[in-house]
């Protein structure tokens, strides 16, 4: 990876709401191919080995996107945070790390660090039914909190950007009547 230019981070889930670095600015952008979904058995930050919670992937979905929040970092914290990124993402490597093409907000393309879930991995949960995973999300907890509470800062910060997702409103409903 080369650090000098600086890199492009691309925010999808819990990095938009609790990025863990500082940035030197960001925007929105959409990534193009990927749809967001809880796909990720999650027996680390937000559920157990007993009680595994579901944590949202970057799903392959042909003729869809994904919106989220770009994040530029300088070439000076660059590679730090790369290497946060990593140790935070790739904990028990069921995301793959990729460089892709995002549309920033501002038309420009760029290249930037995503996090693809590996459907060939052990904690993969594609296929779920909305209900089943409002059932996990409502139930699990992990070492960070509570699954729901991954849910509900998603969805507020989703729309505190204007960003309209969905199955992030239907789960929020079904978890509520559970």
């Amino acid at each position: 990876m080369q650090y000098e230019n600086g890199i492009w981070i691309f925010g999808y889930g819990s990095l938009i709401w609790n990025p863990g670095f500082a940035y030197a600015s960001k925007q929105q952008a959409t990534l193009s191919g990927f749809a967001r979904v809880f796909c990720l058995w999650s027996v680390h930050y937000r559920g157990n080995a007993a009680q595994p919670g579901l944590v949202l992937g970057l799903n392959p979905a042909d003729g869809e996107s994904c919106e989220g929040v770009a994040y530029y970092v300088g070439a000076g914290a660059a590679k730090e945070v790369h290497e946060y990124l990593r140790a935070r993402e790739l904990v028990s490597y069921a995301y793959l790390e990729r460089l892709l093409p995002l549309r920033l907000q501002d038309g420009r393309e760029v290249q930037a660090i995503c996090y693809i879930v590996d459907p060939d991995h052990s904690q993969y949960a594609g296929g779920l039914s909305l209900a089943a995973q409002a059932e996990v999300i409502k139930r699990a907890h992990g070492s960070v909190g509570p699954n729901l509470e991954y849910l509900q800062n998603t969805a507020a910060h989703l729309e505190t950007l204007g960003i309209v997702d969905e199955n992030m409103k239907a789960l929020l409903k079904l978890t509520a009547s559970i």
